[in-house]
């Protein structure tokens, strides 16, 4: 008899162990999901739809991703921290990244905010870098091409194991061609101090300019397809209802 209580004291001591975990699971599945906190020190973030698509990162460096298109990560060295935003694919559609040292030649500080065409490269950016004293800050719009620049990723290895002269001749040519893409738009603060807007043509080429100096003066310049100034005009022309027929100097 003692031996046969042991058994089913056993035996309830085992059900009634499973019931109260059940409990306890089920309580923790029903538990609010939201939670309230000071502070967070954390590396990254992810911030993910309920399938698992990759939606947002906010990062350091040390664990900022590469560059991630249909939820697959490829190498690609940033030496910056931010928060990198991703389309309903899975595919990077631009970011915040941000970056500040001391150097050996002084210091260097920059930030962006980009916004990517679909499948492709940064077609507007907010920008401001300084280096060492030189500076600019502006706005820029570019053309990018239509081909997803998956292609252009995983051509990077085959590119990189060129020998030096092959890759630099490929990537000159590649420039003339505007094969990355063309700025189409800028506007902003100049390295050399001017404000200044700039209009340029499919090719990239410099082609309405129009510009403030520090001091005051304001031009619009007309420039032809080889960046040759053709005609420049300037408040005093205007005052004086005199356009010039001939091209001044530019100073820009």
């Amino acid at each position: 008899m003692p031996k046969l209580a042991n058994t089913y004291l056993g035996i309830y001591a085992t059900v009634l162990t499973a019931a109260f975990a059940g409990l306890l699971l089920m309580g923790a599945k029903s538990a609010p999901m939201n939670a309230d906190f000071d502070t967070i020190t954390v590396h990254r973030i992810n911030v993910v739809e309920p399938d698992g698509t990759l939606r947002m990162v906010i990062s350091d460096h040390a664990k900022f991703p590469g560059l991630i298109l249909h939820g697959k990560e490829y190498p690609h060295p940033r030496p910056q921290a931010g928060m990198l935003f991703y389309n309903d694919e899975g595919t990077e559609q631009g970011g915040l990244v941000f970056d500040g040292r001391k150097t050996k030649d002084g210091y260097s500080s920059g930030v962006s905010l980009t916004f990517d065409r679909y499948q492709q490269d940064q077609q507007l950016q907010l920008l401001g870098l300084d280096e060492n004293g030189h500076y600019f800050a502006g706005m820029e719009v570019n053309d990018v091409p239509q081909r997803p620049i998956l292609g252009d990723v995983k051509e990077f290895a085959k590119i990189k194991a060129m020998p030096q002269a092959q890759r630099k001749a490929l990537m000159e040519k590649r420039s003339k061609e505007h094969y990355y893409g063309a700025q189409r738009f800028y506007a902003g603060k100049s390295a050399s101090g001017n404000s200044v807007v700039l209009l340029r043509d499919a090719e990239g080429r410099p082609r309405l300019s129009m510009m403030v100096t520090p001091d005051g003066k304001a031009s619009i310049d007309f420039l032809d397809a080889d960046g040759k100034l053709q005609r420049s005009i300037t408040a005093d022309d205007l005052a004086n209802n005199s356009v010039p027929s001939k091209p001044k100097a530019s100073n820009h």
